[in-house]
């Protein structure tokens, strides 16, 4: 593999370094306080982590990775307290390099294991635990869908008997009903055999029947439009009474009264224009006065000749001999003093405020007459509005009562024509045909009786096939409810078997890590999967929680279970970068990310620093580690080593 290359500017304490990063391991060997951290950290914000600080006095920084024939270039600048990256970087998520790839002192396992921060919250971080839980409520949905369609086909089921019932009833009532129509029937022929030579009289009364039926039709049309139209009148003169009120409820505006107002507010334009012009011209008039009164203070008024004792022009000094300034008046040309001026001045001013004032007063009053004339204008407009409203509304009244009118005359007429229809039928109808009549009636009532049956037992069949039919999917819906429950039991399940997983392989990886390292008194880290209660709002729960044993031996050999809290701070140091380095192991970072970053590894011995060291090049291909000078040589010869940043050797 070809080197990397790295170009920094303005990150943690570097100001601007370039090097280069040959694979393998790279060490960084220097006494604290040498920048190390700083140049680790330019190397993971080039790979795209955002856990970089900018030098102390730069408003931005930079780094440039060359790596695998590409450059990643990203900037950082400051934005308040924080720091902000932009540019590309080789990862495009560097969450889970940030966990287990990054290995700083400040790395977030290592500090957590330090703190006895939540191990759960970071093992099972690179798990989408939020898309299981989502698809958990999914299937609950559709199951529960499914649960109330097979509701809806279990009430379909308890129905089908009723209805197979009602089937059977309404058949037997068919035959019966059929049964009567025919003997109906039968009668009817026999009836109709006697009264054939009245075949013509009955044509005549069927006509006449007929004829009755379409007046009466008629006659209570006509009875319907009278009510609508007596609703509709009383509605309109309801609203006339109520325009009428209105009318007058608004006081009527006289015309002199509105005309006065009218002069008033011309008048008023008038004083106002008239002080206008005497504002403006007082106002230029102050200005020229306090202009020349300036000019004759300066010696500068073209007016002023002044002369010495000899009685020739002299120097501009010689105008302010004497005890006052003087200038020559341009009203009269006579010379008057400067003070003169400025106390006419003040009257002129005092005179122009009075006049400002009485503008004021003008305007005030002229805002006054205005509103008073819109609101004279607003109720004449509104009288008038209601009196056309008014003028049609007496027209609708009028044109209603006229129809209405009509409707009355013409409903006489029609009761009137019903009278005459009835006694014609009355004539017509005998005691012979009275009978023919009375069959055809009760054969037309069991033939309509018939079609009703007949139509609801089609509806009831149609109802029981519609139910079969629906019946027919109650075994399918009920199989992918029995799916959908399994599935929903795996999903449930799957956080746990998750939880399980990373936890044994964690504790393989940190077992193998431990075996690197080979201390002598602590015989096993381990974590373990236990249940706690936690309060989610007012209610509490349980939840699993990742606690971290440690197994240490006393100087007999004898071991016993103790807890991360009692261990030294070197040893807490020590085991949370075990965690870490078990993540790395557990997650195959080096498939993904080419550099694997460690740095503060004080805790730790020069020896088992080698021997970490050298079981971790195998994984990476970039292996950058910061030591102290004296860890350092305790390394393989063979490894690149950097001094000091920025100043590289052999």
């Amino acid at each position: 593999m070809e080197p990397a290359r790295i170009d920094i500017e303005n990150i943690g304490g570097i100001e601007s370094v370039e090097a280069e990063i040959p694979p393998g391991v790279t060490v960084l060997a220097g006494p604290n306080a040498s920048n190390k951290t700083s140049f680790l950290q330019a190397i993971m914000g080039g790979l795209g982590s955002d856990s970089v600080s900018l030098k102390g006095d730069a408003e931005a920084g930079s780094v440039e990775l060359a790596i695998d024939g590409e450059t990643y270039e990203r900037t950082f600048s400051r934005a308040g307290s924080d720091v902000v990256a932009d540019g590309d970087s080789y990862l495009d998520d560097p969450a889970l390099a940030d966990l287990f790839a990054f290995l700083l002192k400040s790395n977030e396992p290592r500090r957590a294991v330090e703190t006895g921060a939540d191990l759960r919250e970071l093992i099972m971080r690179p798990v989408d635990t939020e898309a299981i839980q989502a698809e958990i409520d999914r299937v609950q949905d559709e199951r529960a869908r499914l649960d109330d369609e097979l509701d809806e086909l279990d009430q379909l089921k308890q129905r089908l008997p009723e209805l197979e019932r009602r089937k059977q009833s309404l058949e037997e009532d068919i035959e019966e009903t059929r049964s009567e129509l025919e003997t109906a029937k039968a009668d009817l022929e026999e009836v109709d055999a006697s009264v054939e030579d009245r075949r013509e009289e009955q044509n005549e009364l069927e006509e006449k029947l007929s004829e009755l039926s379409d007046v009466r039709s008629e006659l209570e049309e006509v009875r319907f439009d009278i009510e609508t139209k007596r609703e509709s009148l009383e509605s309109l003169r309801e609203e006339r009474s109520e325009l009428a009120d209105r009318e007058d409820s608004l006081e009527a505006v006289p015309d002199a009264e509105l005309e006065a107002i009218e002069d008033r507010i011309d008048e008023l334009r008038r004083d106002r224009q008239s002080l206008n012009t005497e504002v403006s011209e007082l106002q230029n008039t102050i200005r020229f006065n306090e202009k020349m009164a300036e000019d004759a203070r300066q010696g500068s008024h073209p007016a002023i000749e002044t002369e010495t004792d000899g009685g020739a022009p002299g120097a501009l000094t010689d105008q302010l001999v004497g005890d006052e300034q003087r200038t020559v008046c341009w009203t009269c040309g006579s010379e008057v003093a400067v003070d003169r001026i400025e106390e006419t001045l003040e009257d002129l001013r005092s005179l122009r405020m009075e006049k400002m004032d009485a503008k004021d007063e003008v305007e005030s009053e002229l805002d006054e007459y205005t509103e008073r004339k819109r609101e004279y204008e607003r109720r004449r407009e509104n009288r008038k509005q209601i009196r056309n409203r008014l003028a049609r509304t007496e027209a609708e009244i009028d044109s209603a009562e006229d129809t209405l009118e009509m409707l009355s005359d013409r409903k006489e007429e029609l009761r009137d024509e019903v009278e005459a229809l009835e006694a014609e039928v009355e004539e017509l109808e005998t005691d012979t045909y009275e009978e023919v009549l009375d069959h055809h009636r009760r054969a037309n009532e069991l033939e309509y009786e018939l079609g009703k049956l007949e139509n609801e037992r089609d509806e009831v069949e149609a109802e029981i096939v519609e139910i079969e039919s629906e019946l027919e999917r109650e075994g399918e819906i009920a199989e992918r409810r029995e799916e959908l429950q399994e599935e929903l039991v795996d999903l449930r399940t799957r956080i746990d078997r998750i939880e399980s997983e990373a936890v044994e392989e964690f504790n393989e990886h940190i077992e193998q890590v431990l075996s690197i390292l080979d201390y002598e008194n602590i015989e096993r880290i381990w974590i373990e999967i236990v249940e706690r209660e936690v309060r989610q709002g007012r209610r509490k729960t349980s939840r699993n929680a990742f606690e971290l044993h440690v197994v240490r031996s006393s100087e007999s050999g004898v071991a016993y279970e103790d807890t991360v809290d009692h261990l030294s701070e070197s040893e807490r140091e020590v085991t949370g970068l075990v965690f870490a380095l078990a993540g790395y192991l557990v997650h195959d970072m080096h498939q993904s990310v080419p550099f694997m970053i460690m740095d503060a590894l004080e805790p730790i011995d020069s020896d088992r620093i080698a021997a970490l060291v050298d079981y971790f090049s195998s994984y990476v291909d970039y292996f950058v580690v910061a030591l102290l000078p004296e860890d350092a040589e305790a390394l393989d010869v063979d490894h690149h080593r950097v001094a000091e940043v920025g100043a590289q050797e052999a």
